[in-house]
């Protein structure tokens, strides 16, 4: 990869990871309301950017923020299987994102009836606390954020046989 085409690359990762993990902690401050309020105005709000937030904002970063990571991986010496960080960013990575995936149904769902001004104040009251998937994410992505800014050394099986035959 032209070092041009990295830095533009590198530079949209960074982006969409920072971005990723901002919109997150945007996420937790409404699921936070969410899980202490009892006012049904205020949860209703909640759980309505909730699900915008989710659809909007953090399912394409995360998705983006995957994909320009393969991209920079797999463009550059790190490669994606050579250093233990990358494969470990990878694999928490995928990990964030599925686990992300899966709970954008589940609160896309609850954001429908809380939008509903047909909904009883008893549905929304018993909407579910996603609290421990906003917390986990956002523990998550910053230890990505740190393993990559650290890059600890370790090469990974195939890393030292790559090595050893350049």
């Amino acid at each position: 990869m032209s070092p041009p085409i990295r830095k533009f690359v590198l530079t949209a990762h960074i982006s969409f990871s920072v971005g990723w993990l901002g919109a997150a902690a945007a996420y937790f401050a409404l699921d936070w309301t969410a899980a202490t309020s009892r006012d049904v105005q205020m949860l209703r709000g909640a759980w309505i950017a909730m699900g915008s937030i989710t659809s909007q904002v953090i399912v394409p970063l995360a998705l983006l923020s995957l994909l320009t990571g393969l991209v920079i991986s797999l463009g550059t010496k790190w490669g994606l299987f050579r250093h233990w960080w990358v494969l470990i960013s990878l694999l928490l990575t995928l990990f964030a994102v599925l686990v992300l995936l899966s709970e954008s149904g589940h609160i896309s769902r609850a954001a429908a009836i809380a939008a509903d001004p047909a909904a009883s104040a008893e549905a929304i009251l018993t909407l579910p606390n996603t609290l421990p998937h906003s917390i986990g994410g956002i523990v998550v992505l910053l230890v990505i954020q740190t393993m990559n800014v650290y890059k600890p050394r370790g090469l990974t099986a195939y890393g030292w046989r790559m090595q050893q035959r350049e």
